[in-house]
């Protein structure tokens, strides 16, 4: 009998895949293998149109104010093309870059963006030049609108601090206050004029030259003309005039030339930009503004004090900017001192006076609380007493006639600052704080409101010193160590799955 062993049959061979069914699996790879291309090409190409971008920077380094973007957005009907001229080893050159990619992406269907290095691309750089007229001697951007054009320096964009070490260099970057003002000056399309009165002497030498130079600058960063203007050689300001600005007057303004001021003042849209020299005898001045609810008081801002060494006095005053107006708002975080010497203001706040003459006096900024106005000044050690002022101190004021509630028609009123003390714009001295302050004085003047307080972003570099022996640390660390430790994994992974 056989064994149950020897009567069970052979297990059939395996059978192969029939054919149909391999190129269905095929098929069906090559099916998923385009989807998924297809699923990634449209993740991609809505990642780069629909993003979310988030500026980490402690103070918002990469981010533009609210304000510009709001102008950007609803204000600018124009395309406007920017143009990078920057050298690659420029220090700035990567915030530059962002400036003008944020300028982009706030308002993407007007603005477009550009890039020449002049060093490496010099067929390009020699284009612009004979197209637009600029001579390219250095770094800046290129600004194209309302068939004008604007070349902002590098100057312009980047404010050097005190720290002008090579190793950690310190620099206000003021590349959005830049832009914007030159957008704005081309699509108004055109050049506003502020007349320099000259002739009124300085408190020193090069006095008045410093502040046409610094104010100079600001008109080429805000668009706006600088001209001389002797007002005993005219009858009137002239039709062109944007403002006026006194700066420093040592010597007093004759009854006709006082005159002249009080008609353009009565004009619909008058501006002046006012900052005293508190030695100077000026008391036809001194009249003209008092009659505006501002009088300069005959003293001196100061603080003083009895120390171990001797009597202590100090003019420089510590000042802060005050939040009623829009020309000081936006530097009321901001730490200011005030160099040379400063005189106090009256101010008439709260005069029916001048309420009536639709007039109204603000207060910019005043001298923080252990300073008072002294009238006996020269003395070595002098006290406050009744007959100084007292703080609150202001030292600086606005005035506006024809000032109503409705902002739309603010536009047709008289505007004027007046500042105690000359020495804002001198180079020696200003902050950066004082020239942005003016800068916005003559916005407000010139109803850019838009423009007033984009605040400067100060960047700090850094140059990292390494010794031979970390430089080798480094070179093992990324040359040796973790590359082998990726590789280590990758044969530990290997020998797995072949386990």
């Amino acid at each position: 009998m056989a064994s149950p062993e020897s009567t069970q049959e052979p297990a059939p061979p395996a059978s192969k895949p029939k054919p149909l069914r391999r190129l269905s699996i095929g098929v069906n790879v090559m099916v998923q293998l385009a989807i998924c291309l297809v699923l990634f090409g449209l993740v991609n190409y809505l990642s780069y149109r629909h993003y979310w971008r988030f500026d980490l920077t402690p103070s918002q380094d990469y981010t533009l104010s609210e304000s510009t973007i709001k102008w950007l957005k609803e204000s600018l009907t124009k395309p406007v093309e920017l143009t990078v001229v920057f050298t690659r080893d420029s220090p700035v050159m990567n915030d530059v870059r962002s400036l003008v990619e944020e300028f982009r992406r706030a308002k993407k269907v007007r603005i477009k963006v550009d890039e020449v290095d002049p060093a490496r691309d010099v067929e390009r750089a020699e284009e612009l030049k004979l197209k637009y007229g600029i001579s390219l001697k250095g770094n800046g951007i290129l600004v194209r609108a309302n068939n004008r054009t604007r070349f902002i320096t590098e100057e312009e964009i980047v404010l050097r601090g005190l720290n002008r070490s090579r190793e950690n260099p310190s620099l206000d970057f003021r590349g959005e206050d830049a832009v914007m003002s030159a957008i704005v000056g081309l699509i108004e399309g055109k050049t506003r004029k502020f007349y320099f009165i000259a002739g009124k002497g300085a408190a020193k030498e090069g006095g008045n030259e410093l502040a046409w130079r610094t104010l100079e600058d600001i008109g080429r960063q805000q668009t706006f003309e600088l001209a001389p203007l002797n007002l005993s050689e005219v009858e009137s300001i002239p039709q062109d005039a944007t403002g006026v600005v006194l700066i420093g007057a040592r010597y007093d303004l004759s009854t006709q030339e006082i005159q002249i001021l009080q008609n353009y003042w009565q004009e619909k849209r008058a501006a002046l930009l006012i900052l005293l020299d508190p030695s100077g005898s000026t008391p036809n001045l001194t009249k003209f503004l008092s009659e505006k609810g501002v009088t300069p008081r005959n003293d001196r801002v100061l603080y003083a004090e009895s120390t171990p060494a001797g009597p202590k006095k100090q003019f420089s005053v510590q000042t802060l900017f005050l939040p009623d107006s829009p020309i000081s708002q936006p530097f009321t975080e901001v730490a200011s001192s005030l160099s040379g010497q400063t005189q106090s203001l009256n101010l008439k706040l709260d005069s029916d006076e001048l309420r009536a003459q639709h007039i109204e006096v603000k207060p910019l900024m005043q001298a923080t609380e252990k300073y008072w106005g002294e009238m006996f000044y020269t003395k070595d050690l002098p006290v406050a007493d009744e007959g100084d002022t007292q703080p609150p101190v202001f030292v600086a004021a606005s005035v506006e006639r024809g000032a109503v509630s409705d902002e739309r028609l603010r536009v047709d009123s008289s505007r004027m600052v007046v500042v105690g003390n000359s020495s804002m714009l001198d180079p020696m001295t200003r902050l950066g704080v004082h020239q942005d302050f003016i800068a916005g004085s003559l916005n407000w003047m010139m109803n850019r409101e838009t423009l007033i307080g984009t605040a400067p972003k100060r960047k700090q570099m850094f140059r990292v010193q390494l010794t031979d022996e970390q430089r080798q640390q480094i070179f093992w660390v990324t040359t040796v160590i973790m590359p082998g430790a990726v590789l280590a994994l990758g044969l530990l992974v290997w020998s797995h799955r072949r386990a």
